[in-house]
């Protein structure tokens, strides 16, 4: 059970479009986005936060959900690993890559690039980062600025994210969670 109830007919309030424009991306209405409700300026300024981070750019819309997933185990943040692996899926990462991205740095599954980039996500995640100019000198080799601002932008998200659902103890919606349950099942 959430620490803080979700708000109570989302789509008869002020908020109804975006909550139905979030239920269309998304397939569900999120619970973190109907506690965030409570207080609508931080819901509006979250939703255009994901907008811009998940918006078209150099990085492709499964490494960003790869990027959020990992940010999210490294966090420990149960909510999130689950929204992250569903949206993983939905974007198109196959299971076998969601249940090995642990063994990431010697998976067969995962590119060079994908490798650089998930070590950024799995060592910004950590309190305090661990991210070297080690770690930047082999991003580069793939990325550029503007792609860069995109992988620590999901990051970054992610840490907001991690941390309000984890405090919250926002409960799990039963879509994502069927989904998280199914990963390394076997």
């Amino acid at each position: 059970m959430s620490r803080v109830n979700p708000i109570q007919n989302p789509k008869e309030s002020e908020l109804g479009s975006l909550f139905s424009n979030a239920e269309k991306w998304m397939g569900f209405l999120p619970n973190d986005g109907l506690i965030m409700a409570h207080k609508p300026e931080v819901l509006k300024a979250f939703f255009q936060l994901a907008k811009t981070v998940y918006a078209e750019g150099k990085i492709d819309a499964k490494l960003k959900r790869m990027l959020g997933h990992l940010s999210s185990k490294v966090s420990g943040c149960q909510y999130c690993s689950a929204h992250t692996a569903f949206g993983a899926n939905e974007q198109g990462v196959e299971k076998d890559k969601l249940e090995q991205l642990w063994e990431y740095k010697t998976s067969s599954l995962f590119s060079n690039a994908e490798k650089a980039a998930l070590e950024i996500a799995l060592k910004g995640s950590m309190v305090p980062n661990q991210v070297t100019d080690e770690d930047f000198i082999e991003l580069k080799k793939y990325y550029d600025d503007e792609a860069i601002v995109e992988i620590v932008g999901v990051i970054s998200m992610f840490g907001f994210l991690n941390r309000w659902n984890a405090t919250l103890n926002t409960q799990i919606e039963n879509v994502p969670e069927t989904f998280y349950k199914s990963l390394n099942s076997k």
